[in-house]
């Protein structure tokens, strides 16, 4: 996830919890090497720490850009970095979208304290849209300031390993690449680097790590299952906004299939349109990137350096959810490339 209330966004109140936060998080951020030496640090939060530097350097030999991220630690007083706050208007999948300077548009604002979160997402929800409230383990600054890793980073069950590199790699990827005004594509990509190089990160550590990656791997087994159900319920969604029917007629058939979905999943947060859209910006184009690694000669530093070719003005729009054209012209010129090579 990419922090995206550091610009100016014409509120006063948001912009000053932004810095607040922010300052927050560096003035209790202490070095890594410091926290591993002290007797008070528990020793799975000293075990987990010790792994960062090389995590960050397996990212750097695949093509991750280097940076002086990840040197500190900061423990929150809280579950969650941030809380993110979506809106989509309720009967058709269109994204409310907040415009920033230099980063430009996001389909989600995040707020550092939960109750200011909950009072923003009120005041959406009372203007008719649909809204998601939800916690974000980590986030990233694009530069603006030296990200470190946070207390919320490290999950408390046997996945923790994979959880922690699976968000320092993806934070780093959004360090590496980044296009303005394009969500979808960045936590795509960002996603399908970091999924598949945290596996790799396990192979390159030996035999000796089979346990913690197998429960890594049953956990993104879970989180799939979840994905799946997410997306099946957007596709029937779609169908049914995309009829002639009245809205009175749509509204009824949306409440069922969230509804049964909810029951289904156990939520505790309310599913809504926003929910289920949000999980399209994470994983959208995943065949398409898969189908450019393969292009690229399996070689990730390839695939980045392809990617980081893309210019805004290669998007047809904003917050462009299809992919496919974008990403099989890389494909195209990858190949081509190792043709002529």
């Amino acid at each position: 996830m990419i922090l995206s209330q550091l610009c100016a966004c014409g509120s006063l109140k948001y912009l000053w919890q932004a810095g607040e936060g922010q300052m927050a998080l560096i003035q209790h951020a202490r070095p890594i090497p410091e926290v591993i030496r002290d007797e008070k640090t528990p020793p799975r939060v000293r075990e987990l720490l010790g792994q960062i530097s090389e995590i960050k350097k397996f990212g750097e030999t695949h093509g991750l850009k280097p940076t002086s991220n990840y040197r500190d630690y900061v423990k929150l007083d809280r579950p969650a970095a941030v809380w993110v706050v979506s809106a989509c208007e309720p009967l058709k999948f269109k994204s409310k979208e907040w415009e920033f300077p230099i980063v430009g548009s996001f389909p989600y604002l995040g707020w550092f304290d939960v109750k200011n979160a909950r009072e923003y997402a009120d005041s959406l929800q009372a203007e008719g849209w649909d809204v998601d409230l939800r916690g974000a383990a980590a986030y990233s600054t694009l530069g603006w300031f030296r990200d470190s890793v946070l207390s919320s980073m490290i999950y408390p069950g046997k996945d923790a390993l994979g959880s922690l590199v699976n968000v320092v790699l993806h934070e780093s990827v959004h360090a590496t690449v980044y296009i303005p005004g394009q969500a979808y594509f960045n936590e795509s990509i960002a996603s399908f680097v970091a999924d598949r190089l945290t596996l790799a990160y396990f192979d390159s550590l030996g035999p000796e790590m089979a346990e913690q990656k197998q429960a890594y791997m049953d956990a993104e087994e879970k989180g799939k299952r979840i994905e799946t159900l997410l997306h099946q319920a957007y596709l029937k969604l779609a169908a049914v906004y995309d009829t002639s029917l009245p809205d009175s007629d749509k509204r009824a058939k949306k409440d069922k299939i969230l509804e049964s979905l909810q029951e289904e999943l156990k939520f505790k947060r309310k599913i809504s349109n926003a929910t289920l859209i949000q999980y399209k910006t994470y994983h959208t184009g995943s065949v398409e990137f898969e189908n450019l690694l393969q292009a690229c000669g399996k070689e990730w530093a390839r695939l980045l350096s392809a990617v980081k070719s893309l210019k805004p003005e290669s998007f047809s729009k904003p917050q462009q959810d299809q992919l496919t054209e974008i990403i099989g012209k890389l494909s195209i010129e990858c190949r081509s490339y190792e043709r002529q090579g």
